[in-house]
């Protein structure tokens, strides 16, 4: 394993709750020991990124129900290409060589995966999405 690869498995920050099992798929492991730590990682970032995105959306969704704005952090992830290939591109970029070359092996799939993580975050934390009031 190259210098590159150490520092940035050296940076993420464990997963207790992520137990690896013999009976785990695949995919399911790639979650778990690579793509769960480098989210939980870039999550200060993601947040940022989201919020510069309902800037850019008019704020629009300040105005919504706990409800919607819940739909809304969905959909912008599912239907706007380009945001979800930058918030995909934040996640692959902190890939080790290795883990790029699995993860090229069912991109389709881990990708469904990693944004679906993603979304969650930003739903857990919809609190941290308020409008920042200027003093």
């Amino acid at each position: 394993m190259d210098s590159r690869s150490n520092y940035l498995k050296g940076i993420r920050p464990e997963l207790k709750q992520s137990l690896l099992h013999d009976d785990m798929s695949s995919d399911e492991r790639f979650q778990n020991q690579t793509l769960r730590p480098i989210i939980k990682l870039q999550n200060p970032l993601f947040l940022e990124v989201f919020k510069n995105y309902i800037r850019k959306h008019k704020s629009a969704f300040y105005e919504l129900t706990l409800e919607k704005r819940m739909e809304y952090i969905e959909n912008s992830i599912q239907k706007d290409i380009k945001f979800r290939n930058s918030l995909k591109g934040m996640v692959i970029g902190q890939f080790a060589v290795e883990e790029y070359q699995i993860y090229i092996q069912n991109s389709s799939a881990l990708n469904k995966r990693m944004m679906n993580i993603v979304v969650e975050r930003l739903k857990d934390q919809v609190q941290l999405l308020e409008a920042e009031v200027l003093v």
